[in-house]
């Protein structure tokens, strides 16, 4: 997992989100999570089955926030939880052994021991930044790459706020992944965005 770490907006226009998306996974991501906390379960169902055709065209691992039985059903590469949502380990069991599991760590470095012990893929940590998408209080310490690193084996992602220009400190301290939505999906042009990002790791 080394890359740019992609997350859909909640866009109930399958035809847009599908549109960009395309765009965005023929420019160079690494992962894709279909993220739309509001959506019917119909609608939610329709846009994740066309996303992860989209992804299996494009060689890309495709996941699914929150709804476990959804990735279960479409036979996605994997899921991601949150605080709120089911446990680590519950996800793990449901999803099995050769899944992606992801888990939200916010600002706290316990939280990321405590889900590789429980069977995570990557620990995701934020908000760094002030978000268009999330409101949430903007308290992670850069410095907790660095200590996550130390600490944990699983891959670390950053989400919150990010931009190419703000990302690159953190990925200079180490994260694997920058997980970006609006700075992608509200981009004039999806694939220069999705470039300017893959370059933070060219460069390192």
């Amino acid at each position: 997992m080394h890359g740019l770490y992609l997350v859909t907006p909640d866009w109930d226009d399958t035809a847009a989100l599908l549109a960009r998306t395309e765009a965005a996974l023929g420019a160079g991501v690494a992962l894709l999570q279909y993220r739309h906390k509001t959506a019917s379960p119909e609608l939610r169902r329709e846009q994740a089955t066309a996303l992860l055709a989209l992804c299996r065209r494009h060689g890309v691992p495709f996941i699914v926030n929150d709804f476990v039985d959804l990735a279960r059903e479409l036979d996605a590469d994997g899921v991601h939880v949150g605080g709120t949502d089911v446990s680590v380990a519950r996800a793990r069991d449901s999803v099995g052994p050769a899944k992606i599991v992801g888990a939200s760590c916010y600002g706290d470095l316990q939280l990321a021991i405590d889900a590789e012990r429980s069977g995570a893929s990557y620990v995701a940590f934020g908000g760094f930044y002030p978000s268009r998408v999330k409101r949430y209080a903007v308290t992670t310490a850069p410095s907790i790459v660095e200590n996550a690193r130390a600490a944990v084996r699983v891959p670390c992602v950053v989400i919150g706020g990010m931009t190419p220009e703000n990302a690159a400190p953190l990925v200079a301290r180490g994260a694997h992944m920058v997980a970006a939505i609006s700075s992608v999906y509200g981009a004039p042009d999806v694939a220069a965005a999705v470039g300017a990002f893959g370059q933070l790791f060219t460069r390192r």
